[in-house]
């Protein structure tokens, strides 16, 4: 089955997109959502971590310690070794995910495809891209962040540009032109492809 990964930094609009083509009848993964799920469900990723970083890593009542783990991505050192940890269980869960789909092909939404390797998980890859500006509004609009921690979310991230580069596909989500037909004349690429990819 031919597996498709979208990307885009936040406030692109990655999640529409993704909503619009599970309207098309695509199944979605979201990378993000897999990881909380393994946080909270897979007890052998537990042992890992608290091996790692030490029984602080889980609260009391047996969830996530967010607060502590956010003070581990602030050292590359941690943030290397946690991925390490982590990554291949989302890649496996999204193999295992993919396997019992029905569908010509599946999606996989990842804020960081090309950071964490996952790229090498799918076929092809798809990027959604809007100026900074327009970005910074619908996240202030979205969420409860100031400028700055908008600004540094999005210095860490891939630029347009590298995006450009990297993926096969661009979905320009600007206002410009319609978001709907744009994923409506991908999903026909893909359909293609797909078939192609089959035979």
């Amino acid at each position: 089955m031919l597996k498709v990964g979208i990307t885009g930094g936040i406030g692109s609009g990655k999640t529409t997109v993704c909503q619009i083509f599970s309207q098309l009848g695509i199944p979605i993964f979201n990378a993000d959502q897999a990881v909380k799920d393994l946080y909270a469900n897979h007890s052998g990723l537990k042992i890992q971590l608290q091996s790692a970083f030490g029984s602080e890593v889980y609260t009391p009542t047996n969830q996530i310690n967010i607060p502590f783990l956010k003070g581990l991505l602030l050292s590359p050192e941690k943030t290397e070794k946690l991925n390490k940890i982590v990554h291949p269980l989302v890649f496996q869960a999204f193999y295992d995910w993919a396997d019992q789909q029905n569908a010509p092909y599946v999606v996989k939404e990842a804020a960081i495809l090309f950071e964490s390797g996952a790229n090498k998980t799918v076929d092809s890859t798809i990027g959604v891209i809007a100026p900074e500006e327009i970005r910074i509004q619908r996240v202030k609009q979205r969420d409860n962040r100031s400028l700055e921690e908008i600004q540094s979310i999005i210095s860490k991230q891939l630029s347009n540009d590298e995006l450009r580069e990297k993926c096969d596909y661009i979905i320009e989500n600007d206002g410009s032109q319609s978001l709907i037909e744009q994923v409506r004349e991908l999903h026909a690429q893909l359909l293609h492809e797909s078939a192609h990819f089959r035979s």
